[in-house]
């Protein structure tokens, strides 16, 4: 695991200029992101994740099964993901230097995937870019900066500011609510909301752990998780 300090003087002004030039070529649209209001991230990426084209869903949906993460990075070495990684820390800490913005950056290698974690203490500027779709914009940003580097298709996972695990734990709720209609309301299954391969992933583990069954239905922005009996 590596950890990088950033710790950083530039005024946020300087963002539109220097974030567009650092690695991705789509970001200038990611401005949005830093300038506006974080509740807004996502619609002021101005389809900054949706420009990915498919980044998110090329995966086809292989890696969202339980065992389903070997066939979807098709054998990818450590080294690739380390590679991973360590493009994605440069990335994000040019983004947190233009910013202005104070975070530590941790690099990890897992389940075929790359992790970047940035970190920082509770009274952290970092809270900015803490909201889940701004972190889902920029995952998307980051991986496209990865790819572009790499030549390869990324599935990064990015966390800023411990935003997946409270977004794992909204999960949880939604699939113990989902449990409770089919235990109590009598539901044969029930449709949860789409999301992305990676939070579908995580829906599977925690139905699993609870001895229900889930399947994904849909396709490309509608894709999403159904919930049943065993």
């Amino acid at each position: 695991m590596t950890t990088t300090g950033v710790d950083s003087e530039v005024d946020v002004s300087a963002a539109a200029g220097g974030y567009a030039g650092s690695g991705a070529g789509a970001t200038g649209e990611a401005t949005g992101v830093i300038d506006g209001a974080p509740d807004g991230a996502a619609e002021a990426t101005g389809g900054a994740a949706g420009a990915t084209g498919g980044a998110a869903g090329a995966t086809g949906g292989a890696a969202e099964a339980p065992g389903g993460v070997a066939e979807a990075t098709g054998g990818v070495a450590e080294g690739t993901l380390e590679e991973e990684g360590d493009i994605a820390a440069d990335y994000i800490e040019e983004l947190l230097d233009i910013c202005d913005l104070d975070g530590d950056i941790d690099i990890d290698a897992r389940g075929g995937r790359a992790y970047v974690s940035v970190n920082s203490s509770e009274d952290s500027n970092l809270r900015l870019l803490s909201n889940p779709d701004t972190v889902q914009a920029l995952q998307e940003l980051t991986r496209l900066a990865v790819q572009t580097k790499t030549g390869g298709f990324s599935r990064l996972i990015l966390d800023v500011g411990g935003s997946r695990q409270i977004r794992e734990a909204e999960l949880g709720r939604l699939v113990a609510s989902a449990i409770d209609r089919i235990e109590v309301g009598g539901e044969s299954a029930v449709a949860l909301a789409p999301m992305s391969s990676y939070e579908r992933k995580v829906v599977h583990d925690i139905v699993a752990e609870r001895g229900f069954v889930s399947n994904s239905e849909g396709e490309g922005r509608d894709r999403h998780t159904v919930v049943s009996a065993a």
